[in-house]
């Protein structure tokens, strides 16, 4: 099976960067999300970045124009027919993202291909929901989507070889690097990256450091491009909370979200989205 066209479902931060780095790779490409402001949102951001690269001579105005081109926006899901690959990227939610794949179950023909853009929620499950467990995988893309290169591809337990290696064959369109993983919570990278952030959550909340010391020390004593406190603001501090709830109730203690974290989430300082989180973002 030959994928042409790529429908997107989201368009927030996963989502928009999804969208971009599949239009740069030449796919057709549409963006959907339930409200018609969410997609203009999604959209002007993927403007901005690649005006961006224009302006920093990164990129040439007729590259930006053609990318720009094969993105269509829509609010309606039904405008999404004729995609052989579908990534959905909404909020770290299992109802709601089980929702979503049984409205496209019924939109869409059988051999058309889900992918999940989750970062710790059971593939299997959610597969189940779809009626084509065969056809259904995780596409778990690093944050900004765009412009890193891992892709964890993640085999549900009735995820077919033939689904398996589309996948793969798009991710290496898309410049990607693919790791294959299988279903467990959490994956590899939520596993490892959370926990770790959450420790550094700790040693705040219990004055080993400071914030920009915890940072520094990670960064140059293990060689991490930056700090874990950081990596929390950049991901969301709401969405760092949803995952390590959810690896708390499928893998233990371990996972138990930080108290300040709690704090700082029910204050609504989110991180850069919010422009307050462990540090300021202007």
């Amino acid at each position: 099976m030959d994928i042409k066209k790529i429908a997107v479902i989201g368009a927030g931060t996963m989502g928009g960067g999804i969208a971009q780095t599949a239009a740069q790779a030449g796919y057709e490409v549409v963006l959907e999300d339930m409200k018609d402001e969410y997609v203009k949102a999604g959209f002007k951001k993927i403007q901005e970045r690649l005006e961006k690269g224009t302006r920093e001579g990164k990129l040439e105005n007729r590259e930006k124009e053609r990318i720009l081109s094969l993105i269509k926006t829509t609010s309606r899901l039904e405008d999404c027919k004729g995609a052989g690959l579908f990534i959905e990227a909404v909020v770290e939610k299992e109802e709601i993202k089980k929702e979503v794949f049984k409205a496209l179950h019924v939109l869409t023909p059988d051999e058309t291909i889900f992918a999940t853009n989750t970062s710790s929620l059971s593939i299997t499950r959610l597969a189940q929901t779809t009626g084509r467990p065969d056809r259904f995988i995780g596409m778990h893309f690093m944050n900004p989507a765009y412009s890193m290169k891992l892709v964890e591809v993640i085999r549900g337990l009735r995820t077919s070889d033939e689904t398996l290696a589309i996948i793969k064959a798009v991710t290496e369109r898309m410049g990607k690097v693919s790791v294959v993983v299988n279903d467990f919570p959490g994956f590899v990278s939520s596993r490892v990256i959370m926990s770790m952030i959450n420790d550094a959550i700790y040693c705040l909340e219990e004055g080993v450091a400071s914030q920009e010391g915890i940072d520094t020390i990670m960064k140059l004593g293990a060689n991490h491009p930056m700090g874990p406190l950081q990596l929390a603001d950049l991901m969301g501090l709401d969405i760092c909370f949803e995952i390590l709830e959810i690896l708390h109730t499928e893998l233990g203690d371990k996972y138990r979200p930080c108290p300040l974290l709690k704090k700082m989430v029910d204050a609504g300082k989110l991180g850069k989205k919010s422009g307050e989180g462990f540090y300021e973002h202007r």
